[in-house]
């Protein structure tokens, strides 16, 4: 089972998604926590280059390719594996998360986008 939490900053998805990982945890159930941008050693390296304020000026198709390359390592390293050993996965952000940053806010095109 995979479970995506999104919404605005600060708006509770962390805590959401450690008391739904607690609760799944005292049935028995193996739970894998992890969030976007991040979840992985390279995926906390973009997601540094992301939110450094020193990057304000980063291009909307680049950001858009950071988040595609994060996205790519995550699944190939955390969601993936834990979805074929049958945990469930929760995650703190995922393609919607795109669709409404990248998308709706900055621009992109949507057919890229997707």
């Amino acid at each position: 089972m995979f479970i995506s939490f999104e919404g605005i900053e600060g708006c509770g998805k962390t805590t959401q998604v450690q008391r739904l990982a607690g609760r799944l945890e005292s049935l028995g159930i193996p739970v894998v926590m992890t969030r976007e941008p991040g979840g992985t050693a390279i995926g906390e390296k973009i997601r540094a280059v992301l939110l450094d304020a020193r990057n304000r000026h980063l291009s909307s198709l680049a950001e858009l390719f950071l988040y595609a390359a994060d996205r790519a390592q995550h699944v190939e390293e955390v969601i993936r594996p834990s979805l074929g050993e049958g945990k469930w996965v929760l995650c703190d952000r995922y393609a919607d998360a795109t669709t409404v940053y990248q998308g709706y806010s900055r621009g992109l095109d949507m057919d890229l986008v997707r």
